[in-house]
């Protein structure tokens, strides 16, 4: 069997996909796969800024994170697999197999299983992208096959209810239970059959999506207030903006309108999920985190088909209070494992439980974060539409923040272990007991957050680019190749190399162009200090400066080569004095990239809660390529000051001790307990 690359170029020509049309061939025996690749009408152009490259259309090449995608590819998703095609831990396909009435037995696990399963999916669509493997395209299509199975007839599929309803109980039924994430599972299923028809061609899994729209279609034709509450982790309104832009059917953008609006009209609404009042009075970010941050995803991507002013209102005033008061210096949202909202209210009626949710303002506690994976890939989400609804760099900097350290950071580097929570302390003397801790795990009861890693790892090449009629974006920088086809500028193919995020050097070579103008966004971190830009040798007198884009538009010739730098000095950051938990101590950035000091890497009998660092620290930037995996470390000369033993007492007189100086390393937040247990922390005292 051989294949043909196709670039189609479908509806107004603004979004071109590019489809792998496969070539049936009979070989010994006879055997066929049969699929086409229909040329389904594609939405009209929204309002976007920037419009997202199509999935494929970058490959990793070395690096960074060509590394972390083999990891995906050859650990993540096979050990996922067979935890999720088992009942060791919890059913999930078995869950499908027993809706289709394949098999008997009862459900077990979690109500947004189903969705987790559909992350898994999407997941390995975006790696058949790039590379594509015969075996886990027969898999995806036999698990298709099971899920088209287990679909009701009228396109309604939740294996919780179809499974209680196929043994005999028929008081469960759909949207009984605002929290049995029905709209969450769909949500998820949508967008998995997106990716997938966006990869194939294959209009299987696209089906099935289409049918649990229209099913929710005619459920929420005229919302009630008793409907309104079912927006639970609202996965929904992506998928179906997912579903309007592949298939060009307005209803399904008209759905979403409703949806969205449908919140206004809940009665017993609260902050945990961001329902206490309509969102367009709302100003900042509250509740549960990853519902807070798929809401403002999911109002970001509709404001983008819209052009809705009061939603986008509301989204930059809620965009400016998480950054700049509820976020953690690694991206990290939710600070709170539980708590109460809105929290010190003088009208004490409208307090609720959070959980899992963002705090107050500035309330940022290290060893009690509770930062989710989930949630910090929901900002990476969230910010990465506003980007695109903008093209401000301003959200690609949070994206790339949260990236690689809060989001990296809930994986090992082994790609089988994951973190739940992402605090930025861990002791041995905490100070609770904490849900999810004792380190990362290959399983755990909610396994939401591994799937969402294994598709966001798998899918990262499209925040590195995006593009418009003769524009392309670069957004992110890793050794790789971009091959596109702009409206206006034709096919385009650029190569980049690169040690990022390690070094700041970039080279970025103009492999393929036309004859036809062409702009180059290049970004400029609004963490560097100074940049530096040559083309070609010649230095260029465009102005750098951090924080934006530098657009470079000429009728470029194949071969030119663009050298970028960027200044990455390792500094040590400070945070807003309200924080009051990280007040005079300091944190440590080089790049993109937070450090933390593992207690692994001190002396034997050196406490890490002993350690201060000087004011004129010298940090020295060193690559270890032996040492998890090849990071830069950073060498330090910290002080050591020993307080001695606290003996039942919650005060005592303050007296000076002298300090002696001990010699430390620090490593990427992201790469730490990784090597066995330890402790840890990102904030350090000032000596």
């Amino acid at each position: 069997m051989h294949s043909l690359q196709h670039d189609i170029t479908v509806g107004n020509g603004r979004r071109t996909m590019r489809i792998a049309c496969k070539i049936l061939a009979l070989y010994v025996g006879i055997w066929s796969l049969a699929f086409t690749a229909s040329a389904q009408p594609t939405a009209p152009p929204g309002l976007r800024s920037v419009e997202p490259i199509v999935v494929g259309e970058v490959n990793w090449t070395d690096g960074f994170w060509a590394q972390r995608l083999q990891t995906c590819r050859e650990k993540t998703i096979p050990a996922m697999w067979e935890i999720m095609r088992g009942t060791q831990y919890k059913p999930y396909l078995e869950h499908f197999r027993i809706a289709a009435g394949l098999a008997e037995g009862r459900y077990r696990g979690a109500s947004f299983n189903d969705g987790d399963f559909y992350k898994w999916m999407e997941a390995v669509c975006s790696l058949q992208a790039v590379d594509n493997d015969h075996n886990w395209e027969r898999r995806l299509d036999e698990i298709i096959t099971i899920i088209g199975k287990a679909q009701r007839n009228d396109g309604y599929i939740h294996t919780p209810v179809l499974i209680a309803n196929r043994n005999g109980d028929d008081s469960v039924q759909p949207f009984g239970d605002r929290f049995n994430f029905e709209m969450y599972n769909m949500g998820h299923l949508m967008t998995a059959a997106c990716v997938h028809h966006q990869v194939t061609g294959k209009n299987s899994l696209l089906r099935i999506a289409q049918r649990a729209a229209d099913f929710l279609d005619d459920a929420y034709r005229n919302p009630t207030p008793e409907q309104a509450g079912h927006a639970i982790c609202p996965s929904h309104y992506m998928g179906l903006l997912d579903l309007y832009r592949t298939t060009g059917e307005a209803r399904y953008l008209d759905l979403a309108k409703r949806l969205v609006k449908m919140r206004d009209l809940t009665v017993d609404g609260g902050d945990d999920n961001q329902d206490r009042m309509p969102f367009t009075q709302q100003t900042e970010a509250v509740g549960h985190a990853v519902r807070a941050t798929y809401l403002y995803a999911g109002i970001a991507d509709l404001y983008a088909e819209t052009g809705d002013d009061a939603l986008w209102s509301s989204l930059e005033k809620i965009w400016q209070n998480v950054v700049h008061q509820k976020m953690y210096i690694t991206g990290g949202c939710g600070a709170l494992h539980d708590g109460a909202s809105p929290d010190g209210s003088k009208n004490q009626r409208e307090i609720t439980r959070v959980h899992q949710a963002f705090g107050r303002n500035y309330q940022l506690p290290n060893t009690t974060a509770h930062n989710e994976t989930c949630a910090n890939i929901g900002n990476v989400l969230w910010n990465w539409r506003m980007f695109l609804a903008s093209g401000d760099p301003k959200h690609i900097d949070v994206l790339e923040l949260a990236l690689y350290n809060s989001v990296l950071s809930g994986v090992d580097l082994d790609g089988t272990n994951f973190f739940y929570t992402n605090p930025l302390r861990q002791s041995d003397t905490a100070p609770v007991a904490l849900r999810w801790a004792g380190g990362r795990k290959p399983f755990v009861t909610s396994f939401c957050c591994p799937p969402n890693l294994a598709r966001t790892i798998a899918g990262v090449g499209q925040y590195a680019y995006g593009k418009s009629d003769d524009t392309v974006w670069v957004n992110l920088y890793g050794s790789n190749t971009l091959d596109t086809h702009l409206t206006n500028s034709g096919h385009v193919r650029i190569e980049q190399t690169t040690d990022y995020p390690w070094n700041g050097r970039i080279q970025i070579t103009v492999a393929e162009c036309q004859n036809q103008p062409l702009s180059l966004k290049l970004r400029i971190p609004a963490w560097t200090t100074t940049a530096t830009l040559e083309i070609d040798g010649v230095p260029t007198e465009a102005p750098l400066t951090p924080g934006s884009y530098v657009s470079l538009e000429r009728v470029w010739s194949p071969g030119t080569v663009i050298e970028l730098d960027f200044a990455m000095p390792a500094r040590l950051i400070e945070s807003h004095p309200l924080v009051e938990e990280t007040r005079n101590h300091v944190a440590v950035k080089r790049g993109p990239i937070i450090y933390c000091l593992e207690s692994v890497d001190l002396p034997d009998d050196t406490s890490l809660a002993e350690l201060r660092v000087p004011k004129n620290a010298e940090l020295i930037p060193r690559f270890e390529p032996e040492l998890l995996d090849g990071v830069t470390v950073l060498d330090a000369e910290l002080s050591l000051k020993q307080s001695g033993p606290w003996r039942n007492q919650l005060y005592r007189e303050f007296n000076p001790t002298p300090s002696t100086p001990v010699a430390v390393q620090l490593i990427p937040y992201f790469a730490w307990a990784n090597r066995g247990k330890s402790e840890m922390s990102v904030w350090l005292p000032l000596d």
